[in-house]
């Protein structure tokens, strides 16, 4: 008999946990359907809705007490999905403080933009370069790293005038509403910031979504006019036909080999959790009513890059990979950001445009690059103004990481090719020598 029961209760326990479970799952999907409508709340009135009307139907014929017991799975399953409904980071836009080392500015750009601004003027006693230089971060969406800003005092400290900013919704910079996040309004804002400098021409190194940016602006005559020469860096894909690429990466990187990253994660929160989560997977879009744009920056946090920083890195640096930020210092927007990626990707080929350029550019490879090879070398396919590649050995994506004389090595091959001075590292790969290098470059 005591067996007899519980196997009763146990089929009893497991049939409510199945009633949770698809409570639950029924709430995921109205998510992804009503896009997170009112914080998620249409969805989870209408899962516990929907749960009420079951659970009344299933104990219709039970006596009193009993027609309670339907509702057990229907209270468990709101109070879990409740969770996703409740903002447990600022709603409103909570900017990172000032730095310590260099004075943030605030510039308005005629595009509407007001963008955080850098300047770290020549520091060597020596020659100067006269042609000021601007410094296009990587995210696309996010803030310029502290790693990033010892580079550029090492340029200032090799005569450059060196200037940066971080792109609009990224650090300290103000958001836009989320329509107005494009690599279009990006290549705008680049130059407007260039025409509110008033220096001239000026020189640009794009890194990473910062060299996508720069290389679609080499495409539109009215702004590579603004430009004197182009270093193009760890690009990522530059319009839609090489973002659906998929092919060949640099040498092993520090991914899977690299301890797990520290501190606080926000998708340890269900509601972080559930809504970055369905970002990724295409199921929400970045302007999701679910959690808003400024919540979403400030509830993510360098933990939440995962593996990608590791990625960053050779597999030999795999337990050395230096902190690239402060958690104050700290910013991204994942929406944002995926907005921008997917502009990319909707994007009409621009190699007909970049053939066109006649603005002098450079690009930089690293030896273990995460990045597939090909969006690099579709921009030396098609850029005809290249006139030097730099294969950079012994480092990945993030080629200045501080480790060894990695971020001399960075700066010296950048100012030899502004200066118009002999390449410090082979020219490799050429334009004839794309097959061998995708081949070999493994």
């Amino acid at each position: 008999m005591p067996a007899i029961r519980l196997a009763r209760f146990t089929g009893r326990l497991l049939l409510a946990l199945a009633a949770v479970a698809v409570l639950v799952v029924v709430f995921l999907a109205l998510i992804a359907f009503t896009d997170g409508a009112g914080s998620g709340l249409a969805a989870w009135l209408t899962t516990l809705g929907t749960g009420t009307v079951l659970a009344l139907w299933r104990g219709r014929h039970r006596t009193w007490p009993a027609r309670l017991v339907p509702f057990l799975p229907v209270i468990v399953a709101a109070a879990l999905t409740a969770t996703v409904c409740i903002p447990t980071a600022p709603t409103a836009r909570q900017y990172p403080p000032a730095l310590p080392f260099v004075a943030t500015q605030h510039w308005n750009l005629a595009t509407g933009s007001r963008v955080a601004v850098y300047h770290y003027p020549p520091a060597n006693p020596g020659p100067r370069h006269p042609v000021p230089l601007v410094y296009l971060h990587g995210g696309p969406i996010r803030g310029i790293s502290v790693q990033d800003h010892r580079f550029l005092r090492l340029l200032a400290r090799q005569g450059h005038d060196v200037y940066a900013y971080e792109q609009a919704g990224g650090g300290r910079s103000d958001l836009l509403s989320m329509d107005q996040y494009t690599i279009s309004r990006s290549v705008r804002d680049l130059a407007a910031f260039v025409d509110r400098l008033d220096k001239g021409k000026v020189d640009i190194l794009g890194f990473s979504g910062g060299g996508v940016v720069l290389t679609r602006a080499l495409t539109d005559p009215g702004v590579a006019g603004r430009l004197h020469r182009a270093i193009v860096a760890e690009p990522g894909p530059m319009d839609g036909p090489t973002a659906h690429i998929t092919g060949h990466k640099g040498r092993a990187s520090a991914r899977g080999l690299a301890p797990a990253p520290t501190g606080p994660r926000s998708t340890h929160v269900p509601r972080y959790a559930v809504a970055f989560g369905l970002m990724r997977l295409g199921l929400l879009t970045p302007d999701t009513g679910l959690i808003g744009q400024a919540e979403g920056d400030n509830a993510f946090t360098a933990a939440d890059l995962g593996s990608d920083t590791a990625s960053a890195y050779c597999a030999r640096d795999a337990h050395r990979i230096p902190a690239e930020d402060t958690a104050q210092n700290f910013s991204f927007s994942p929406a944002a950001s995926l907005r921008v990626q997917q502009t990319i990707k909707d994007s009409p080929s621009i190699a007909p445009l970049l053939r066109q350029s006649r603005t002098p550019a450079m690009l930089m490879i690293a030896e273990c690059s995460s990045q597939v090879r090909q969006w690099a070398t579709a921009i030396l396919a098609n850029g005809p103004a290249i006139q030097r590649t730099q294969y950079m050995p012994g480092v990945g994506h993030r080629m200045w990481n501080g480790l060894d004389d990695n971020n001399d090595r960075a700066s010296a091959v950048i100012t030899a090719f502004l200066q118009d001075k002999p390449a410090p590292l082979p020219n490799y790969p050429t334009h004839d020598e794309i097959p061998t290098f995708l081949r070999d470059r493994k």
